[in-house]
């Protein structure tokens, strides 16, 4: 079968060309910050590409609408002087009223918003909080054992050091220059070792 005739309407008229939108940054960013500050480049450029295109077709009505002035109207450099209908204001520092409205509003707005984000501002993730939680039980508990080790290990160095103290003493209630037994030395070493059976009793 010989091919279909084209239809006049269809040579007068091209393909239509399928427009490909335009993209921002890498295709294939995983999901997070990063993808997430593309994205809101692309939409704040298509925000600003619709401004341009509004304020462009807003400017071209006005400018249909007003009778456009020719550069060749005023021959032989004649200037047109137009004196103004009333007197131009002197400019002032203070902000246009508007102006002071809009800042106003706007840090209403900064201040609210900041009061939500430290309202709702949550406590960063500890992955590993639980591990630590029972090393630090762990240490806790070894430094308690250490503790009682050392107060053990110096009551039985205090007791030691005091038999010590009472055997010299006994010794020398015992050895007098003569032989004889010191019985005056010897009553208050037995005395305070009676005390010490009391005081333990």
């Amino acid at each position: 079968m010989p091919p279909k005739r084209p239809r006049d309407d269809d040579v007068a008229r091209p393909a239509k060309k399928q427009r490909k939108g335009f993209s921002v940054g890498p295709a294939n960013l995983p999901d997070g910050t990063h993808k997430r500050k593309v994205q809101k480049i692309k939409r704040d450029l298509i925000h600003k590409a619709k401004l341009r295109k509004s304020y462009a077709k807003i400017k071209a009505r006005e400018d249909a609408t007003e009778p456009g002035r020719s550069v060749y109207e005023h021959a032989d450099g004649e200037e047109e002087t137009e004196e103004p209908s009333e007197p131009v204001p002197e400019p002032t520092l203070e902000p246009h009223p508007d102006r002071v409205k809009l800042f106003e509003h706007d840090s209403l707005e900064l201040k609210e918003s900041i009061g939500h984000a430290r309202r709702k501002k949550r406590p960063r993730p500890q992955p590993y909080k639980n591990e630590a939680e029972l090393a630090q039980k762990h240490k806790e508990e070894a430094e308690a054992r250490r503790k009682v080790r050392e107060d053990a290990a110096k009551e039985r160095h205090t007791r030691l050091a005091e038999r010590e103290r009472l055997r010299k003493a006994m010794a020398k209630a015992r050895s007098g220059p003569d032989g004889k037994r010191k019985l005056g030395r010897e009553s208050t070493v037995l005395l305070e070792k009676v005390k010490r059976l009391v005081g333990n009793a």
